[in-house]
């Protein structure tokens, strides 16, 4: 048990708790299909069973490559269920990123879908040299010779319980529970190794902190591939017992229809999916009164998405939060009692059991409200990179500290501010300029739904601000209006000197501003 709570330490354990626990409340929903915590927890085992016939045992690498849907929550219980490792891909690699990840961890089975936006990833792979892929299963209707989910689950009728068991039995609390591929913006993606127990402590703690229910209907539509999606996700859910509720794609008009029909309460993401629900024409057709919980986080949130959140949207909570998959994916969060103001530009304090420092470049602490690179320590810090141990050792230090090259600001009461990452900085004249601090700023600008920062060349200043800006319906905003209002509300230095209206910004499945895409338009 969790000294913090009491909860299992490990998923089998979880998964039956859970089941114990929540009973025959609904813990997931999917067009027709309803399943409560008893039900999911028997559909895990078949899965288990059936990783047993397909030959995965403790430790062995199981992947899955789709879209959210119930059978990947399946997939990852079941392999986790027997101590298997879980390895989620982006759903938006193309064959070779996605071979990369497969080769690199060794992932001796593979759960995808024949098509998800446009791309068909078995004939991706089609090419590829896998030599360590056994087998490859399709999420739906069995084709080109793979088998589908149905054959697969049913492959492991004849399994007895005993051997589930048997396995369940050994899972030990520091037992990798998955590898999640950093996103590669430097050199190759590498995979971060993080434990059971550390998992379940990490997001009791975040949904108890941020106040998720049994009662709240909760549309997941971040990917669940992402730490967002899968452990802030659908993890916390099954911890509080929650409904889940899978978002295949993100669309606008979708989503305020789902809220509506399904009485969602629960809806976090990041800044740009509240963004585009405000934005949406339709928004005021809906009924969206049942919205009550919010989590949301970035380098930085803008003041005034938090405000709209609350009074056009209804949120009655907002919180911020931040954290890395180095981390589990959170470090700090905001607090229920917290001031709006303090939710609009914090992203709250460090989690229980968790330290946080601001330092500089010789590893000290910086003085109270200077910038430093953001480092932590604590049970959450990552086990280490798969098998790297070079670049485990350059990201955590031998007294356990995790650099996480975030820069980031804590005042006098711990909260930390995230300014920018180290690598998106750029320098005016001499002068620091972060790139989310302009943003923010002009987002508080009347007109303005969206907006990107990135340094563009300046033979005289070395770099200069150039915004990308993503106007409200109907706004009068020119360029040269939008530089003259920097002038007045912000330090020269950085001050845009060129702004580009854009219908969108590129976003990952995350839904974070590509910016080396933006860097790439610039050229």
């Amino acid at each position: 048990m969790t000294e913090e709570s009491g909860l299992p330490q490990v998923m089998p354990q979880l998964i039956a708790w859970a089941a114990a626990t929540h009973g025959e409340r609904t813990a997931l929903v999917e067009g027709e299909l309803r399943l409560d915590f008893i039900a999911l927890a028997a559909r895990a085992r078949e899965a288990s069973k059936a990783m047993l016939a397909a030959g995965i045992g403790h430790g062995d690498r199981v992947a899955i490559w789709a879209p959210n849907r119930h059978e990947w929550i399946l997939a990852a219980l079941g392999a986790q269920g027997i101590g298997a490792v879980l390895v989620p891909l982006n759903t938006r690699m193309k064959g070779a990123e996605a071979a990369y990840i497969l080769q690199r961890s060794g992932a001796r089975l593979l759960f995808t879908v024949t098509e998800f936006a446009g791309n068909r990833y078995p004939e991706m792979l089609a090419e590829q040299q896998l030599p360590a892929l056994e087998h490859i299963v399709l999420f739906g209707v069995a084709e080109g010779g793979l088998a589908s989910w149905a054959e697969f689950v049913a492959g492991g009728a004849a399994v007895p319980d005993a051997g589930v068991e048997r396995l369940a039995a050994r899972v030990a609390p520091d037992d990798t529970l998955d590898l999640m591929f950093t996103s590669g913006t430097t050199g190759k993606p590498k995979a971060v190794m993080t434990g059971h127990a550390q998992n379940i402590r990490c997001f009791d703690t975040w949904s108890r902190t941020v106040g998720l229910t049994a009662d709240d209907n909760y549309l997941i539509i971040n990917p669940f591939f992402h730490s967002f999606g899968y452990k802030a996700g659908w993890l916390a859910a099954i911890i509080r017992g929650a409904r889940i509720l899978p978002v295949v794609s993100f669309d606008v008009a979708d989503v305020l229809r789902r809220i509506q029909f399904e009485r969602v309460s629960m809806l976090p993401g990041p800044p740009t999916i509240y963004q585009s629900l405000l934005a949406h024409p339709d928004r005021h057709t809906y009924d969206l009164s049942s919205l009550r919980l919010a989590v949301t986080g970035a380098a930085s949130v803008p003041v005034d998405l938090i405000r709209r959140m609350r009074s056009e949207l209804g949120f009655s909570t907002v919180l911020t939060a931040y954290g890395l998959t180095e981390t589990c994916g959170v470090v700090t969060i905001s607090g229920m009692d917290d001031e709006a103001e303090l939710v609009a530009t914090t992203a709250g304090r460090a989690m229980p059991g968790v330290e946080v420092i601001c330092a500089n470049a010789a590893g000290e602490p910086v003085p109270v409200g200077e910038p430093g690179e953001v480092w932590v320590r604590g049970y959450n810090v990552m086990k280490g990179y798969f098998d790297d141990p070079a670049a485990t050792a350059e990201t955590i230090t031998p007294d356990g500290w995790l650099k996480t090259g975030d820069i980031g600001v804590l005042n006098a009461e711990g909260y930390l501010r995230i300014t920018d990452r180290i690598k998106d900085m750029f320098i005016v004249g001499g002068f620091n300029c972060y790139p989310a601090e302009i943003e923010n700023l002009l987002c508080s600008l009347d007109g303005v739904a969206q907006a990107a920062v990135i340094g563009v060349p300046d033979e005289r200043m070395g770099e200069v601000a150039k915004a990308f800006i993503v106007p409200r319906a109907g706004t009068t905003l020119t360029g040269q209006g939008v530089i003259d209002w920097c002038r007045r509300n912000m330090a020269n230095y950085k001050v845009p000197r060129s702004v580009e209206f854009v219908a969108t910004l590129p976003v990952n499945a995350a839904g974070k501003v590509q910016k080396t895409v933006l860097r790439g338009q610039t050229g």
